[in-house]
């Protein structure tokens, strides 16, 4: 399952969480608060601790900027979700 790391208020992150609803594609969004404690699942999955970062572990990528992410999932997805 895909794991989109994210903060509430992140236009970067709002703007992945909502090409990733309307591609229909699951997924579970971590809430990643300030702090350093609460980065640590974020570092040991991504090696880095910025959001937004989103894990495809069925893909094998691991993806840190918001552009990048909204077209490696129009790439990957994007035909397995829209209607005929």
């Amino acid at each position: 399952m895909i794991e989109l790391f994210q903060q509430e208020g992140c236009p970067d992150c709002s703007r992945v969480r909502q090409k990733l609803s309307e591609m229909m594609i699951d997924f579970v969004a971590r809430r990643v608060p300030a702090g350093s404690a609460p980065r640590t699942r974020l570092e040991l999955a991504t090696g880095q601790r910025d959001i937004p970062a989103l894990v495809d572990p069925e893909q094998g990528m691991i993806v840190t900027e918001a552009d990048d992410m909204v077209a490696d999932l129009a790439e990957t997805y994007g035909r397995r979700n829209t209607a005929p």
